[in-house]
């Protein structure tokens, strides 16, 4: 098998799924980089906004913008570095974990609907190919 047709082929399905997704979001809803820096917050822990600029791969201007309105709406806080007092460490709040959840019940709901259309066989081997989508992952 060809794996530049099957990277291809893997890119364009799993990027409609990820697009109809993230079309199902209303207007208004928290960005897409505020979900993903919620998610981060949430998982790893309170950070700095430097390093999350870092690890989730955009200019500190950006990061600066994406905080400033989570920050707004009360999904995260921010307070001194006990460390350093001069750093801010940014961590997310209770209506931040909140907001996270039902997104994630949301799409999980959306998926759960859509999977309901296939059959007992399509769904198993859906579940069978996971293994090898997070070992994808991590190669990435």
């Amino acid at each position: 098998m060809d794996t530049t047709a099957l990277a291809g082929a893997l890119r364009l399905a799993m990027g409609r799924i990820v697009r109809r997704l993230r079309q199902a979001h209303a207007v208004g809803d928290v960005s897409l980089s505020g979900i993903s820096v919620l998610a981060r917050l949430a998982r790893t822990g309170p950070d700095s906004p430097g390093s999350l600029a870092h690890l989730e791969r955009v200019r500190p201007q950006a990061m600066a913008g994406t905080l400033a309105g989570l920050e707004q709406r009360g999904l995260v806080s921010r307070s001194p570095d006990a460390v350093d007092g001069r750093r801010v460490i940014v961590s997310v709040t209770g209506e931040g974990r909140a907001v996270l959840e039902q997104r994630r019940s949301e799409s999980v709901s959306r998926l759960a609907r859509a999977l309901d259309e296939f059959t007992p066989q399509d769904r198993q081997a859906l579940h069978d190919v996971l293994p090898l989508l997070d070992r994808l992952a991590e190669r990435l």
